[in-house]
């Protein structure tokens, strides 16, 4: 991995009865930390992604129940480990047992330093492209949609949270921070009613007037294949004013239904849709890198991710 780049692997799923949801990202390299941001202004971008790990979980409820977390702590070389199987951060480790990714997690929780502990399995339905696909013109930032279609099995011990649903696995890599080459995004992901899956990607490179867009479906033969992408319309905007928008097919004005994630920078959203024909309900994100950039929103992030090395 390139000094100064990065590299993450995020998961995310949707109760089959819509009132939980959960994302998870693995991090090296961790994009949002001002850590990792502060040491490569001091080492001229030469600094190595493994002194900056992470694992960020976040426990979600539609339906206003209890047990909602967040838990996100950065960490030192020391706390990685790496093998064709397993990822290990930290207490927290990810591993493909031959036919599911197996997660288990050991955090705590910031603000309150509550535990959060537990077991997810993914298991793929599809896998997904078989080679990165580039978002930049440069080709120095790369996703790859792993297993777009899923199902995920959630047992935690804290909170005691049992369901399965819906799930959805892909990765990202870059060889410069993201704030180098993008301005912002929205990206959204969405099971379809007939068992396949959809992505829809709008990355707005810095001096580029043309937005990168990327619009790909997966049924079981996987692979990825290319659709016509509705329109963006617009979406309200965050609590923070982070501005969101939402392809949906003409006559059908998506809809914002629940804010999950509200940040200076960034939004997580649940957001209804129509796509392929069908109405879709989709994990959604809006990114402002510009925003990211600023001093103080920097310096509030801490008190969200600490960090121990």
């Amino acid at each position: 991995m390139a000094p100064g780049g990065y590299a993450w692997w995020y998961l995310d799923a949707l109760s089959d009865d819509q009132r939980h949801a959960l994302v998870v990202i693995a991090f090296i390299g961790s994009v949002f930390s001002p850590y990792y941001a502060g040491a490569r202004a001091r080492q001229g971008g030469r600094t190595d992604p493994q002194q900056h790990v992470a694992i960020n979980v976040a426990l979600y409820r539609t339906d206003g129940g209890p047990g909602a977390r967040w838990a996100m702590t950065e960490r030192g070389s020391g706390a990685l480990q790496r093998c064709a199987h397993t990822l290990a951060i930290g207490p927290s480790q990810w591993h493909w047992d031959g036919s599911a990714l197996v997660l288990q997690l050991d955090e705590r929780c910031v603000p309150l330093p509550r535990r959060l502990r537990g077991t997810l399995r993914l298991h793929p339905q599809a896998l997904g492209s078989p080679a990165p696909l580039a978002l930049d013109r440069a080709g120095v930032h790369q996703w790859w949609p792993i297993a777009p279609c899923a199902r995920v099995e959630v047992d935690l011990i804290d909170p005691a949270w049992r369901w399965q649903g819906n799930g959805y696995l892909d990765s990202n890599r870059g060889e410069v921070p993201l704030e180098a080459s993008f301005s912002d995004w929205q990206w959204a992901r969405a099971a379809l009613a007939d068992g396949r899956s959809a992505v829809v990607y709008d990355a707005a490179e810095l001096g580029n007037a043309v937005l990168r867009h990327i619009a790909l479906q997966f049924d079981a033969r996987g692979g990825g294949q290319p659709f016509e992408a509705p329109a963006l319309q617009p979406l309200p905007a965050s609590g923070w004013r982070v501005p969101r928008s939402q392809r949906s097919e003409h006559g059908h004005a998506p809809m914002l239904l629940h804010t999950l994630e509200d940040t200076p920078f960034y939004a997580r959203s649940l957001v209804q849709a129509h796509w392929l024909g069908q109405p879709v309900l989709a994990m959604h994100e809006s990114l402002r890198l510009d925003r990211f950039r600023q001093p103080l929103v920097r310096a509030m992030l801490p008190f969200r991710m600490p960090r121990r090395a």
